[in-house]
């Protein structure tokens, strides 16, 4: 199978039709592939989407989906065994089974592709020196990584000269911080983290060290660890600020991604709002009946991908909130649906990467 790759090039510059002609054609080619190659996800349309064997999906919408939390019930997988490149694991408390999603060689480069395409319309094309708000450990083990792991490997790509702004025990080095911006002084300079480890590591740590950085040339990307932001009262406009405050730090871009279905990210424009990629798209469903939701209504998050191609990951139904915020031209210019996470389900396993890694450590 292959991607379609005007759609990986131009993730933001496809016309809607277009765009979702494309889209729903991979989409079905992916539903027959897995249902070929992977038992537990035929045995699931069997029983949840008896139709889909039947006839091609006309909408999106009818795409089937497989509920995120299958992924940590069992293993998954269209590829055999002697294939398996690498696996990824979701974060998950004590107790929690994480998810476990397989890839080839070619799902993996794939999905970095992806990522960098994504990513490089909010970074620009050049690869910028970069300081990575975490520790090497998070990527000691290069055969098995968690959502951490797999977040800092998939955007490093985007950087050059990596510094790693934490030692062993989670504090940041200023020192060393200190030594790459004299070394990349009057260049921008890209930063990557985990919201929380960003929020904890750098800014709090910084705060509590009367520490005053330079970073107004900075351009950072985080996600994933929000929850225990709400709970310290802490919204995303006051995240910003405060980087603002303190370093000086004004283009901030917060990210939604999930490990199973890694390289699909939705990063936050400069009007606020998580785009889409146009190999890639997104529905709100009723919680209860899971009929689709008209746009500005809350509910439960479909996501949709043509990435996965080792497991049956191209078109999950989440545990977040979401909001559909339209998909007509964004004021930022991209083309492409817009959408708003607004936190999980009550109930919902917690599954923030950071906020796992920080409760490990409390």
């Amino acid at each position: 199978m292959t991607i379609d790759a005007d759609l990986l090039a131009r993730p933001f510059e496809t016309a809607r039709d277009v765009r979702e002609a494309r889209l729903l054609a991979g989409l079905d080619a992916l539903t027959r592939h897995h249902r070929d190659r992977c038992p537990p996800y035929r045995a699931l349309l069997d029983a949840m989407f008896p139709a889909s064997a039947a006839a091609p999906s006309t909408a999106v919408a009818d795409v089937p989906f497989v509920p995120v939390r299958l992924f940590k019930q069992m293993r998954l997988s269209s590829i055999d065994d002697a294939d398996v490149f690498k696996v990824l694991t979701s974060s998950g408390t004590t107790g929690q089974a994480p998810s476990r999603i397989v890839l080839d060689r070619e799902a993996a480069t794939l999905q970095t592709r992806a990522l960098v395409a994504t990513a490089r319309s909010f970074v620009g094309p050049t690869r910028l020196p970069m300081v990575i708000v975490d520790s090497p450990t998070v990527i000691r083990d290069r055969a098995s990584y968690g959502a951490r792991g797999a977040g800092v490997v998939g955007f490093s790509t985007l950087g050059r000269d990596h510094l790693y702004l934490l030692d062993e025990e989670m504090r940041a080095d200023w020192d060393a911080l200190d030594r790459f911006l004299e070394r990349h002084a009057g260049t921008p300079v890209l930063l990557f983290g985990f919201t929380f480890l960003v929020w904890q590591r750098l800014y709090q740590q910084a705060v509590a060290d009367g520490r005053r950085i330079d970073l107004a040339r900075g351009i950072l990307i985080h996600g994933g660890g929000w929850k225990r932001l709400v709970d310290e009262a802490v919204s995303s406009d006051d995240f910003k600020r405060r980087l603002r405050d303190t370093f000086g730090l004004t283009r901030v871009h917060n990210y939604y991604g999930m490990i199973e279905q890694i390289g699909s990210v939705f990063i936050e424009c400069e009007q606020g709002a998580l785009h889409i990629p146009a190999f890639a798209d997104a529905l709100v469903r009723d919680p209860l009946t899971l009929r689709p939701l008209a746009v500005g209504e809350p509910g439960a998050l479909q996501v949709l991908s043509l990435l996965p191609r080792s497991y049956p990951g191209h078109s999950v139904l989440t545990e977040d909130v979401g909001r559909d915020l339209g998909d007509d031209p964004c004021p930022c210019g991209r083309l492409g649906r817009r959408i708003a996470v607004e936190g999980r389900f009550p109930q919902a396993e917690l599954r923030g990467c950071s906020d796992a890694a920080t409760a490990r450590r409390a």
